[in-house]
């Protein structure tokens, strides 16, 4: 008889502990808005917050996130720049994989959903869809590879090249892309057919688009980008992580623009495997994910290819 209280008791310490996970605090509203900011939470020590309990250190890594949020999370921009080629990165995210997305202390959390590797450095050649009319500094597209031919209007080419430094042996490579021809359709498929017979001029290439890399001609570029990651122990230990992007004038070492974000986990533990990409975020994001850096630093350079 004791083991159906026993078990009501949990469940009834279970649906306490979800009560005091729920968000405490509107997710309509940009947290970075908030205006008064709320006032600061007091400091706990890393030993202080392993101490709390998983509902109360949810509690207070919100309550430290909605204080960030209004206080140091935002975009700034100084200076902008019309008709700019190219770029330096002087950082690349690296790829990720469930280890990162999982532990707490992974550098990169608060970009969880931004692209790296080579995906990073595409997404400054690539074209934004989004229609002209829509665009802003708050609503952006999603960023492509192709551009949409029946809509004119909706296509924001990148940069047209970017210089990356090789970690390793601290060379500038300067990546390009291109559609290029990589086979061709089968002439006897029904629909290749029916176009063939409409016009005997058909396309009949596939292409692909590629990323292309040689070595950077001098002198390296006036701008730059990078982003600085931050590890901070007392803020990790309540699920809460930040980063910084950095948009460079390198000849004088300006910043002429900088977005800082926070994120808080939505739940806390060392085996959670979507512990950052379940996070909550501010600023919030200006459209689809995965191109952030991208986003920010063609509002500051704006890309010559845009002017036309």
């Amino acid at each position: 008889m004791m083991r159906p209280i026993i078990l009501i008791a949990a469940v009834l310490l279970a649906a306490c502990s979800a009560s005091k996970a729920k968000p405490s605090f509107d997710p309509a509203v940009d947290p970075s808005t908030v205006r008064p900011p709320p006032p600061a939470p007091k400091p706990l020590t890393v030993t202080e917050a392993e101490k709390l309990t998983p509902g109360d250190k949810i509690q207070a890594g919100r309550a430290l996130w909605r204080h960030k949020c209004a206080t140091e999370a935002g975009e700034k921009i100084y200076k902008t720049v019309p008709g700019v080629e190219g770029v330096l990165l002087l950082k690349v995210r690296p790829n990720v994989g469930d280890r990162e997305l999982s532990d707490p202390n992974w550098p990169g959390a608060a970009f969880a959903h931004e692209y790296s590797g080579e995906a990073y450095i595409t997404s400054f050649l690539a074209y934004e869809h989004i229609r002209k009319e829509h665009r802003s500094g708050q609503r952006r597209g999603s960023i492509s590879t192709g551009r949409i031919d029946e809509c004119e209007d909706c296509n924001f080419p990148g940069y047209r090249w970017v210089d990356v430094i090789d970690e390793k042996d601290g060379k500038r490579w300067r990546y390009t892309g291109s559609d290029k021809v990589v086979g061709q359709k089968d002439k006897t498929a029904f629909n290749v057919q029916l176009e063939l017979s409409k016009n005997p001029n058909y396309d009949m290439n596939i292409y692909r688009w590629t990323l292309d890399k040689k070595p950077a001609p001098d002198p390296a570029p006036r701008y730059g980008v990078t982003f600085e990651d931050h590890v901070v122990p007392e803020d990790r230990a309540l699920g809460v992580a930040s980063s910084t992007i950095k948009v460079l004038n390198l000849q004088i070492n300006e910043v002429m623009g900088e977005m800082t974000r926070y994120v808080v986990a939505g739940t806390i533990g060392k085996y959670n495997p979507t512990l950052w990409l379940t996070a909550y975020v501010c600023p919030y994001g200006k459209g689809q994910g995965g191109a952030e850096s991208r986003k920010l630093t063609d509002q500051i350079l704006v890309p010559i290819d845009q002017e036309k």
